[in-house]
């Protein structure tokens, strides 16, 4: 779990799963090479995308990675960063988590996506392909949606990347169901 906010190194970045922990980048890339080796006829989806709980003195985001192989499972994991204050900004909670993915986006680089479209390749005309995705936890339907005022400035944010492709609710599955589930757990420890 990362207490402090400042956008760490990549080598500082470490995420989990219900089975492992302690994941640098570079591990959780050989972990998505491999999942799509497995079967590389099948179409795919990259995924980043975050959430966020306001507990007692602080606030806990997680972002969520899934490689999603349509229609034939998933292998995900996540990332915790504690910010020691409770956020009620419905906008800057939704900002620093659009930032949060944004960030762990940026460090998958082209030659990286080349490197998971390469198994691929033989199997396009077959219907194997790799789209990718950040997922906003914000929907568009004022009454339900408390962030639909936000979201278009998010998605524009995410669209200028340039890489990935912006999914609000109820698509923003990564980040409203996957990372939702970690966020509710309570804080083991806060050090401001």
């Amino acid at each position: 779990m990362t207490i402090n906010p400042r956008f760490p190194s990549r080598e500082e970045m470490r995420f989990q799963n219900v089975s492992e922990s302690g994941f640098s980048l570079e591990q959780v890339f050989r972990r998505i090479l491999r999942f799509i080796s497995q079967h590389p006829q099948y179409a795919y989806h990259f995924v980043i995308g975050t959430d966020s709980q306001v507990h007692k003195g602080c606030t806990m985001f997680v972002t969520g990675i899934v490689i999603h192989r349509l229609g034939k499972g998933a292998w995900a994991c996540y990332r915790e960063v504690v910010i020691p204050r409770e956020l009620t900004s419905i906008k800057e909670k939704l900002s620093m988590e659009t930032t949060l993915s944004q960030e762990v986006a940026s460090y998958f680089t082209e030659e990286e996506f080349y490197k998971m479209e390469e198994p691929l390749l033989p199997y396009v005309y077959k219907g194997a392909s790799l789209e990718t995705f950040i997922d906003i936890d914000a929907g568009t339907i004022p009454v339900i949606n408390k962030t639909a005022q936000y979201v278009q400035e998010m998605v524009e944010r995410v669209n200028a990347m340039g890489t990935y492709e912006a999914r609000v609710k109820p698509d923003a599955y990564a980040a409203s169901s996957y990372a939702n589930r970690y966020t509710k757990k309570g804080i083991r420890e806060v050090h401001p």
